[in-house]
């Protein structure tokens, strides 16, 4: 099946679940956080067999064994939306640190604001710090892990962004450790583009990295490094790496699609 055909039934697919769980997403409020997101969660379940199935995305985990007992700081690597849902299946119960108008968007955002996510007022640099250190310690305590995804958006595959310290200053905050991770998502599931590519999408975990003895900056060192040396083992396998991207050369964006 063509590449274009899996991906337009993936959509569809999703077009007609999503809005499904955010109703339920907004029923089932009442519920403690962590039940709520066990139910929420089950989306994307769903999604990732569509990926599977219908796209032929498979994922490959490498490391698992390295995860704490204990609620953790997840501090990845970001090249595709891919992530933003597998982890739920990969990682324990987690909450995202996201800009508070996401909250805001139809079916999403409503299944979004349930799962306890880190809200923050980006426009306001000293406020969603606090914010950020208030409810990551409110959600640590709950049982929660935090994904924060350090280079602070997507990046194109084959592409490194210098990795910010919000996530290393949160870790110092909440004195919790930092579990780096690479992955190479964005090779086959490219970001803003409308098509998903068939291969194996890895995900390496690295050990956890106390943020006992280290300083803001060398804990984020300590992260970047790991994931920066673990990068060329796992990279240019997909067809929307650099090296191999002439699948994309006519490939539309959504800008181009919308």
């Amino acid at each position: 099946m063509k590449v274009w055909l899996r991906s337009l039934l993936f959509l569809l697919a999703l077009l007609i679940t999503t809005p499904v769980f955010a109703i339920i997403a907004l029923l089932i409020l009442p519920l403690a956080p962590i039940r709520r997101y066990r139910i929420v969660t089950m989306w994307s379940r769903i999604y990732m067999w569509l990926s599977v199935h219908l796209c032929g995305v498979r994922y490959r985990v490498e490391g698992i064994e390295n995860l704490p007992d204990t609620p953790c700081i997840i501090y990845s690597k970001h090249q595709s939306a891919w992530e933003t849902v597998a982890f739920q299946g990969i990682f324990p119960p987690q909450v995202w640190v996201a800009k508070r108008e996401l909250a805001w968007v139809p079916f999403f955002g409503w299944g979004l604001a349930t799962l306890s996510p880190i809200l923050i007022n980006r426009s306001d640099k000293r406020k969603a710090n606090q914010q950020l250190i208030t409810q990551g310690r409110d959600r640590i305590a709950k049982g929660f892990w935090i994904v924060i995804f350090p280079e602070g958006s997507r990046v194109p595959a084959g592409q490194v962004r210098d990795f910010k310290m919000g996530g290393a200053r949160l870790a110092r905050d909440l004195n919790v450790p930092i579990v780096p991770v690479a992955l190479n998502s964005g090779e086959f599931w490219p970001k803003n583009s409308l098509w998903r590519f068939p291969g194996e999408i890895v995900v390496a975990i690295g050990p956890a990295i106390s943020p006992d003895g280290h300083t803001v900056q060398s804990l984020t060192t300590a992260g970047e490094s790991w994931i920066k040396h673990e990068m060329p083992r796992i990279s240019g396998v997909g067809p929307c790496h650099p090296r191999n991207n002439s699948n994309l050369a006519n490939t539309p964006s959504r800008a181009t699609i919308d």
